[in-house]
């Protein structure tokens, strides 16, 4: 396989890597000749974009070979079996390290200049090259992104050796690469126009990147973090209102989850691109959420849920607009809970994989028409859905998803679910008469 140029293999990446499209991605390009690459994924996947500062650490006098790398934060790998078969002795090591820790420093006031690092915490990394060769690179690449708290790491390039998954070793969660050819000798000669990229290049992708996302996530639309008041404690969240939005989906997320449930997020991104807003929010505090007892406590689940309806309502974003519930895993047996209250009013509620047992006799008074949505692999949880929905009086249904297991992990099937909750929602919510 071979490109053009960066731009045409980043498109064709980017539509490798359709499937992370919804998710709490960060694209991480390394400079400089990868972040043309990553700026097309991140246009691709309507994703931030950011450098991961990485500086290859070249053997004297054939700077091309890689015999390590350092990047932020201290990391640093060293490719001991290069550094033997070229008899590179440790002095010299020592001071190409040097050089290219004060070349790092530089770029990094150059790349960002005031700018902070677009955070990780929680997130899933993707981090992309223009290709492999050592691995020494992009192995570095991954312990900073590691490093700064992402959830997930996963290494995109257009091209790499047939032994592109040894080289990186367990350093990235998930590899991804469009073709790994028997004759690679070098990333270059996969590509019509391999030009190096300058600085100003890398700076004008990330400028680009910067203000296309800015626009798209608050061009129209209500898109910003928030605390949502429950009681006397602050839970963390985000919440998005498209212009011209008939209602707002609430998210429970499941047990050891959070608001940045990649899963979650998919479902979320399907929902706004039909015109719906959404609220996703931890559920507990960091505190609360180390005891055990409270990831299971549905009352106190869903009392929260309830809270944050109120809050919700009283948001100027929100006003006027119908609120649905989306539950996950527990979560839904919080949202089934929330949604028998008198006061909660929920237009619709949509499980998925959801353990509504855990809702108990709450299950006979709700009232909002409800999807339960279920993999066909999931034969306890169907089992459970099954009986529930056997108790349920308001109009419900059980979407099976075939073959799908309990995190839809599957190719296609967080699609299914995603279309199922947008037609579920989109038929049952209009904006509320209160």
């Amino acid at each position: 396989m071979h490109f053009s140029n960066r731009l045409e293999a980043g498109r064709r990446l980017g539509a490798r890597l359709e499937y992370l499209r919804g998710q709490d991605v960060v694209v991480l390009g390394l400079p400089r000749g990868g972040v043309p690459v990553a700026a097309a994924v991140a246009e691709a996947l309507d994703a931030p974009l950011d450098v991961c500062l990485v500086r290859k650490l070249g053997v004297p006098h054939q700077p091309e070979l890689g015999m390590g790398a350092i990047g932020e934060d201290g990391v640093r790998v060293i490719n001991q079996e290069v550094v033997r078969g070229t008899g590179v002795p440790r002095h010299d090591l020592a001071r190409v390290e040097e050089d290219e820790r004060r070349v790092l420093q530089e770029r990094a006031g150059r790349y960002r200049g005031a700018a902070p690092a677009v955070p990780l915490a929680g997130r899933t990394a993707l981090v992309v090259d223009d290709g492999v060769a050592t691995g020494s690179t992009a192995r570095v690449a991954c312990r900073i992104a590691r490093a700064r708290g992402a959830a997930r790491v996963v290494l995109a390039v257009p091209v790499a050796p047939a032994d592109f998954a040894r080289r990186l070793g367990g350093d990235a969660d998930e590899l991804v690469c469009l073709d790994t050819p028997w004759d690679f000798s070098a990333v270059g000669q996969f590509y019509a126009d391999f030009t190096q990229v300058g600085d100003d290049e890398v700076t004008a992708c990330l400028r680009r990147a910067d203000s296309r996302h800015r626009h798209t996530a608050g061009a129209g639309s209500g898109d910003r973090e928030v605390t949502v008041r429950a009681g006397f404690v602050g839970l963390g969240g985000r919440l998005t209102v498209p212009e011209g939005a008939t209602g707002v989906v609430v998210f429970a997320h499941g047990s050891g989850s959070s608001r940045h449930s990649p899963r979650n997020r998919f479902v979320a991104e399907g929902l706004r691109r039909a015109g719906l807003g959404t609220l996703l929010f931890d559920l507990l505090t960091d505190r609360e959420e180390a005891d055990r007892g409270n990831v299971f406590d549905i009352a106190l689940l869903a009392g929260r849920l309830l809270d944050a309806t109120r809050w919700l309502r009283e948001e100027p974003d929100a006003e006027g607009l119908a609120v649905g519930y989306f539950g996950a895993s527990t979560g839904a047996a919080a949202a089934l809970w929330a949604a028998a209250e008198p006061d909660a009013r929920p237009a619709a509620v949509v499980c998925r994989g959801g353990r509504p047992d855990l809702a108990g006799p709450r299950l006979d008074e709700v009232t909002a028409p409800t999807l339960l949505v279920v993999g066909g692999a999931d034969e306890l949880v169907l089992e459970l859905n099954r009986d529930a929905r056997s108790r349920l009086h308001c109009e419900n249904r059980l979407e099976v998803v075939p073959g799908a297991t309990h995190l839809f992990e599957e190719p296609g099937a967080l699609e299914r679910v995603t279309e199922a909750a947008r037609d579920w929602f989109t038929d049952h919510m209009a904006p509320a008469h209160v």
